[in-house]
């Protein structure tokens, strides 16, 4: 054989050798590669909106069925298979907690995933409770923003046992759920909530007491008043104005009502929101409340003696805060402005202020 033919045969066994192993590695990497595309398959469709609107729903989750079918069956998902299969993926296939969960129709695969472990990954809403909202109607914005049932939210805001844990004395959360914008993980436990906004609340309670440490001493040494006491009117004056420049007058007016000889009936703040608070938190055990949606009381409201919270016929304070206030409402009540003033009455989105009853009905006949 020519030397010519010798490398030409050695050439072509080479190339026969080149070609052989690489179909071997195509065909080795073949699994890997349709791995991979199953892998960013399932990646991508996991993050695809669910097949249900911006409404969240209840869901009981149990731990007797597939998860998987569960969330088909609630309309949250529309391939169980894949849900299954991501689960197994990220190695939560057991992981996920049963009981109640509050789920939003158009959660991902992946969020209606975390919520389901209630992972810390979980999406997130801003959540703000301005200053005098009520705990009723902070409970209908969690619902709202899909973070918790509203019934479930105000069950606990009047869970004896919570409330003792949290060292709060009285019936409700209410005056304890400071004013603040808070970033909350969608199907949240109520409890969590509560607790953070309580712990808010207790910062900027001891800020406040610090800085009128003596005032505060004054009013638990005179009057035997603690921080509900404080919670309680500056809940009031919350209701009373919008404007920080008002507050510290306000509070000054309530101050001489309840102590001053001049003021009839004595010691009594005389205070619309008090009145309209009894009528929203126990409506069917007062008589002037039933029917009633108004956001000012009338005049058999301000009469009716069986609600607690009117104080236009119980002296002294209400029986708790009738809304959640902010720092500057707690301030006013440990630095009010000393005056004489004894009556305010709103005019033009102010107040003003008068000593004596017929200044204030002067008052409020030029205002009508």
């Amino acid at each position: 054989m020519s030397a010519s033919r010798r490398k030409t045969s050695r050439s072509s066994a080479k190339k026969r050798t080149r070609g052989g192993i690489g179909r071997a590695v195509g065909f080795a990497l073949f699994p890997l590669v349709l791995i991979v595309l199953a892998f960013g398959t399932l990646l991508v469709w996991s993050r695809l909106p669910g097949p249900g609107g911006r409404q969240s729903k209840i869901v009981n989750v149990s731990q007797s069925e597939s998860i998987s079918l569960q969330m088909q069956r609630e309309g949250l998902i529309r391939q169980p298979l894949l849900f299954e299969a991501y689960l197994r993926l990220t190695g939560n296939l057991e992981s996920w907690q049963p009981g109640k969960h509050f789920l939003r129709g158009d959660m991902t695969p992946k969020a209606l995933a975390d919520c389901l472990l209630r992972a810390p990954s979980r999406p997130k809403v801003q959540f703000t409770i301005p200053e005098g909202m009520d705990h009723y109607r902070v409970a209908r914005r969690l619902e709202t923003l899909g973070i918790c049932l509203a019934t479930d939210f105000l069950s606990l805001s009047h869970s004896q046992p919570l409330l003792s844990e949290l060292g709060i004395k009285g019936d409700s959360v209410e005056g304890y759920l400071f004013p603040l914008t808070y970033s909350v993980p969608l199907d949240s436990d109520p409890e969590s909530i509560i607790a953070t906004c309580v712990g808010e609340t207790r910062r900027h309670l001891s800020k406040v007491t610090e800085e009128h440490a003596d005032a505060y001493h004054r009013l638990t040494a005179e009057r035997g008043w603690g921080e509900r006491e404080l919670l309680t009117l500056a809940s009031i004056i919350e209701k009373e104005t919008p404007h920080d420049d008002e507050r510290p007058v306000i509070a000054g007016v309530f101050f001489n009502r309840l102590d001053s000889p001049e003021f009839l009936p004595r010691q009594m703040l005389q205070s619309d929101p008090t009145a309209l608070y009894g009528c929203l938190s126990t409506p069917e055990s007062i008589p002037s409340c039933r029917g009633s949606s108004s956001s000012k009381p009338n005049p058999a409201m301000l009469r009716d003696s069986s609600n607690p919270y009117n104080t236009y016929r119980h002296p002294g304070l209400p029986p708790g805060p009738i809304a959640n206030p902010g720092e500057a409402s707690i301030a006013a009540v440990l630095a009010p402005a000393h005056s004489e003033y004894f009556f305010f009455v709103a005019k033009s989105g102010r107040h003003v202020f008068s000593r004596t009853l017929g200044e204030h009905n002067a008052l409020i006949h030029d205002s009508q």
